[in-house]
């Protein structure tokens, strides 16, 4: 899904935007890395991640102990998962070009030293 596909994917969600914020591929749409993305990967806050395991969310635990929740075969949401603090982008929550990286360089797979290589040559 491109940039506007995405906006409109997220109102239809019509989640509360002081308690998530796009990460992943969406955050690479935003910024403009990428022209579109397969999913929609969150981080959320607690409060949030209690709200949807209760009204019926799939979730899974990570060995961290935080929630993998997956309200739509689209969206995959996680609990806490975030470094630095949201930016807002067109109204939407969206995590740091800088914490983007942080978080790709985490994870550590292959495409996500990609998706750095590109971020960092985009940013020069």
């Amino acid at each position: 899904m491109n940039r506007n596909e995405l906006l409109r994917r997220l109102d239809e969600l019509n989640y509360d935007k002081n308690e998530y914020w796009l990460v992943a591929g969406g955050a690479m749409v935003f910024y403009g890395f990428r022209d579109e993305t397969g999913d929609i990967d969150l981080g959320c806050t607690k409060k949030m991640a209690d709200e949807l395991e209760a009204a019926g969310c799939p979730v899974k635990r990570l060995a961290d102990g935080t929630r993998k929740l997956s309200p739509a075969p689209d969206v995959e949401i996680f609990e806490g998962w975030i470094v630095g603090q949201p930016e807002k982008h067109d109204g939407v929550p969206v995590v740091s070009v800088k914490g983007l990286i942080e978080m790709k360089r985490a994870l550590g797979r292959e495409k996500d030293l990609r998706d750095i290589r590109l971020i960092e040559e985009r940013i020069k």
